[in-house]
């Protein structure tokens, strides 16, 4: 096709709604349109194709959280040259996150053009997000490594995302909880595991300290689980609360001894 061709049907053909939604967003002009449009279906809505396979947006996902992560992490070791390793985690752990990819996501009009079976919704709540990190990896697919990096650096992240706040939000339940069981020297543990009830994929977590369950959660998600299991967590064993009552079990487990 050559580049007349191209631009004529990128200005007048059947997808020039997308090429324009895109070139909005993104500022460049997709060249393998399909990429981006297989982004936009979200499992719940997958299409069969010969064979039995299900064509949805779950690979291009799990490709644009790989490249989203390398790039934010990439972004924080330059911008903050004299933080440690945790506040650097901790930061990518919460710009990365699915609620501030969702956020991102609605503010990109993403919310508008997703593709999804809306029944079961509870296990949707991050689809806007997920579909996001599905671009990013169609963006990469089409574009490579340096635009999506350029983009996602001098664009999205300054004029979406309030990086001065991001350093003070909490968001990140499972590390804060994890460094006060280490602070403290008892043993946690997170026990999560597919809800076999749910028509939608759904997982339950549960978190022991001690051995003692502290808190539990569920999430379309493993992760979105453990996450929920351990802000449950942190509201029980804020301040001296969680001290005083691991002594009391402890004390309640030596005498049954």
């Amino acid at each position: 096709m050559g580049c007349i061709t191209r631009w004529a049907h990128r200005m007048w053909g059947a997808d020039k709604e997308f090429y324009r939604a895109f070139k909005r967003m993104f500022g460049h002009t997709p060249d393998n349109i399909e990429l981006y449009k297989l982004a936009l279906v979200h499992r719940s809505a997958s299409v069969k194709v010969d064979g039995g396979e299900s064509i949805n947006n779950e690979r291009l996902e799990f490709l644009g959280d790989a490249v989203l992560e390398g790039i934010v992490s990439d972004y924080l070791f330059i911008e903050y040259p004299h933080e440690s390793e945790g506040f650097l985690t901790k930061t990518r752990s919460k710009i990365v996150s699915r609620q501030s990819l969702n956020a991102l996501a609605e503010k990109l009009g993403i919310d508008k053009m997703v593709i999804y079976n809306s029944s079961g919704n509870a296990a949707h709540k991050h689809l806007f997000g997920d579909c996001f990190e599905a671009l990013v990896g169609a963006l990469y697919l089409d574009k490579g490594y340096n635009v999506v990096n350029r983009i996602v650096i001098n664009h999205l992240l300054p004029k979406y995302i309030d990086l001065e706040s991001v350093p003070t939000a909490e968001t990140d339940f499972k590390s804060r909880l994890i460094e006060w069981c280490q602070k403290s020297k008892r043993t946690i543990e997170f026990h999560t595991e597919s809800d076999g009830e749910s028509r939608q994929p759904a997982f339950v977590s549960r978190v022991l300290v001690d051995d003692l369950k502290v808190g539990s959660g569920k999430g379309s998600t493993k992760k979105e689980a453990e996450q929920h299991a351990a802000q449950t967590a942190c509201m029980l064993l804020s301040d001296d609360m969680g001290d005083f009552i691991l002594e009391k079990y402890d004390s309640l487990s030596r005498k049954q001894r």
